[in-house]
């Protein structure tokens, strides 16, 4: 950059005008404002990162989740809770990084203060010259018209007086007029003196503006280029970090992708098993004619696991005794 936009493109036509210069230190000032703004947004976006880091830290380490799985899946889960725990520490670590980039913007931005005050001390300088000079030469230039108006009357008054008579009085008029004319000379030279001063002081001012104008645009291209170049780092930051994440994510998947269905279930099956035969059909039992070694409730007899036949059907039924039954000699009254 050649700073050659700001020095031709700021001046105006009156000599006490700092409209020009007013301009260029009032975009310096939007934009160093600018810069303390992006500083800012980067700090509160750290303690935004750092926070959700903290929580994200906390939940992985003190929430359960799945701590009863077995096998495969319970080593999935166990990556899947470090794998979040790194992403917690990758956000608090971001929190620290977009801190420094704030510690960077700020030093930078301190930097071009210090360097835009020397340059704004000398132009109040020059400005504050010019001014002065100029006021010194308008109050010159007013005293030596009044001079000139002033020997203009004396003049007119020696006319005016060339009928009279009174010698004494035309001598008066005449030292009056000798005297207006010195004073006109003094004046004029005063005032043609302040008028080269104030010639020498606008060129200085002159050229201070230039170089003043010159530095400002080599620091506002600079003030651009960082702040450029801050936002894409800053969004790179950011990039990476989800890009960190999901390789961390990865890895649980990759886990998930080990975890056996089959296995887990087996392994279950192998370490909690309680056997392998089912409990036995309850037999039925008459209370009459209970058998020989019957096995408790629950419990099989043998091989055979029928039910008891019925009853055999009696032999005779006596013909006037119908509640009368006979089983093999054996008789039942039915009460």
């Amino acid at each position: 950059m050649t700073g050659s936009l700001f020095r031709a493109n700021f001046w105006s036509s009156d000599i006490l005008s700092t409209v020009g210069y007013d301009s260029v230190i009032q975009h310096l000032n939007n934009g160093r404002k600018n810069c303390k703004e992006f500083e800012d947004f980067l700090k509160e976006r750290a303690s935004i990162e750092e926070k959700y880091g903290k929580d994200l830290l906390s939940l992985s380490r003190k929430k359960p989740c799945g701590q009863s799985e077995i096998n495969t899946l319970k080593r999935a889960l166990e990556v899947f809770k470090q794998q979040v725990d790194n992403v917690a520490q990758g956000h608090i670590q971001l929190a620290q990084t977009l801190r420094e980039e704030a510690r960077k913007m700020e030093e930078f931005r301190e930097k071009q203060k210090l360097q835009r005050k020397r340059t704004e001390l000398i132009m109040d300088a020059a400005h504050k010259q010019k001014s002065l000079q100029f006021k010194k030469t308008m109050d010159a230039k007013k005293n030596y018209e009044q001079k000139c108006r002033d020997k203009d009357e004396a003049e007119q008054a020696v006319h005016r007086s060339a009928n009279l008579v009174n010698p004494k009085q035309q001598e008066k008029l005449f030292v009056k007029l000798a005297t207006s004319k010195t004073a006109v000379e003094d004046s004029d030279k005063v005032y043609m003196l302040h008028i080269s001063t104030l010639d020498k002081v606008r060129e200085e001012w002159q050229n201070e503006h230039i170089k003043a104008c010159e530095v400002f645009e080599v620091q506002e291209c600079e003030r651009i280029n960082f702040f450029r170049n801050a936002l894409w780092v800053h969004l790179n930051q950011l990039s990476q970090q989800c890009v960190t994440s999901d390789d961390m994510y990865e890895e649980v998947r990759k886990s998930l992708e080990m975890c056996s269905i089959e296995k887990d279930i087996e392994y279950f099956v192998n370490q909690r098993k309680t056997g392998q035969t089912p409990p036995a059909p309850i037999m039925y039992e008459n209370f009459y004619c209970p058998q020989k070694n019957a096995a408790p409730p629950g419990k099989t007899v043998g091989p055979n696991l029928a039910r008891r036949g019925p009853l055999p059907i009696p032999k005779t039924l006596p013909a006037d005794d119908p509640d009368y039954s006979l089983i093999d000699n054996y008789s039942l009254i039915y009460q």
